[in-house]
């Protein structure tokens, strides 16, 4: 029903910037709940931002807090995820993750539809 396109991902050095995309193709993209998670090497897949319906209430992971912003463009069928201040911490695969359901969670279980990925490396 819904397929997610995520793009944006490079490698940067600590300090700097990136801005991710979610392209979402698919019936109703304006009524999903849309977050963001990542996994590093090693290590689980976590969670990392929300954003509701309009865009009006966003979450944060504690680790990113403060240096990441979500924002999403219905009209466009897009969401993003801007990345400051970035640390070697952040490496990972960013996916992006839409869920029909109107509740804002950090469960990845609760999400209904995945990307594909895309890589974000961040030299010491």
């Amino acid at each position: 029903q819904v397929q997610l396109v995520e793009s944006g991902g490079g490698l940067v050095q600590t300090g700097g910037s990136l801005r991710l995309s979610c392209a979402a193709s698919g019936r109703t993209f304006g009524s999903y709940v849309m977050g963001w998670f990542r996994q590093a090497p090693g290590k689980e897949r976590e969670f990392v931002s929300a954003i509701s319906w309009r865009g009006g209430v966003t979450s944060y992971s504690d680790s990113v807090k403060g240096r990441f912003t979500i924002s999403r463009d219905n009209a466009k069928n897009t969401v993003y995820l801007q990345m400051n201040s970035l640390k070697p911490e952040d490496t990972a695969v960013y996916y992006c993750a839409a869920k029909t359901d109107f509740r804002m969670t950090y469960l990845q279980h609760e999400y209904d539809y995945w990307g594909q990925g895309t890589q974000v490396t961040v030299s010491p």
